[in-house]
């Protein structure tokens, strides 16, 4: 056969090149922004590189509480994280090998969630946050998001699942294993990829989430990392740098995860889905 010569796709690079200046340019935008002297940002070019660069706006930002409000985000990010992943695994376990109408019906109500959005239940949300008695509390914003994130990490999960030979569950009951033995010495590492993925999905929508926090929270000293953002463009009105070195602070977390599960990012949002 007549080997084929590939063209190479001229627009395609055109448009992949174009597309990745747009994603670059505030990118450094933001970082050389946050180092240039508050003096030198309404004077200078806004896309050079600054001629004397000072961590003065992180310093800044800093002093400004910024460490009580990156504990409040983590705290809530991973409380939501780790009971999300083990209710929805648990969930996913007995979705899969339960075949009663209740297990169905069941995962039937928690594909619903995924199509409510949450501008649409904040007000009852509002209502029984308060009647708990848990207004202005980082449990307010715990309990919502872990309500909000079961039903697409179910969704993940119950996939990978069954794809799980049936053969090893069959073999491991022989040899006299539980129902718990199964579902965390076979399942969890069988999954670990859809686990990793989920973790990673929820976490980001947590760390970024600002209706629950200015909804149900009130006190300063609740705040989370993106509504403290806000708060700080009340308080640095003209000072940019500052501004923009409390994102990069803030974002800073975000790619120390991802650079630790990026491996199994890949392969859990494309695995899992071939049955």
């Amino acid at each position: 056969m007549r080997a084929r010569t590939q063209r190479p796709n001229v627009v395609g690079g055109l448009v992949g090149t174009l597309w990745l200046v747009v994603t670059l340019v505030p990118i450094y935008y933001i970082v050389v922004t946050s180092v240039r002297p508050r003096a030198d940002y309404f004077t200078s070019n806004p896309l050079s590189i600054p001629a004397e660069p000072t961590l003065t706006a992180y310093r800044e930002v800093l002093a400004a509480d910024f460490t009580k409000y990156l504990v409040n985000s983590v705290v809530v990010t991973v409380a939501t994280v780790a009971v999300t992943v083990a209710l929805s695994l648990m969930a996913a376990y007995v979705i899969v090998h339960n075949r009663s109408a209740l297990s169905r019906r069941a995962f039937e109500v928690l594909l619903l969630g995924i199509a409510i959005p949450i501008q649409a239940t904040i007000v009852p949300v509002y209502y029984l946050i308060v009647r708990l008695g848990l207004y202005d509390t980082l449990w307010a914003l715990i309990l919502p998001s872990i309500a909000f994130a079961i039903p697409i990490s179910v969704l993940i999960l119950v996939n990978f699942v069954r794809d799980i030979p049936r053969e090893l569950f069959e073999s491991m009951r022989l040899d006299g294993a539980s129902e718990w033995s199964l579902l965390w010495r076979l399942v969890t590492p069988m999954t670990m990829p859809a686990i990793i993925t989920v973790a990673i999905y929820d976490a980001l929508n947590v760390w970024n989430a600002f209706l629950f926090p200015l909804i149900l929270t009130q006190s300063a000293d609740k705040r989370v990392l993106p509504l403290s953002l806000w708060t700080f463009q009340g308080s640095f009105t003209v000072n940019v740098p500052a501004i923009l070195a409390a994102v990069v602070l803030s974002v800073l977390p975000l790619l120390v995860v991802y650079a630790i599960g990026r491996r199994f990012l890949v392969s859990g949002m494309t695995a899992g889905f071939s049955k």
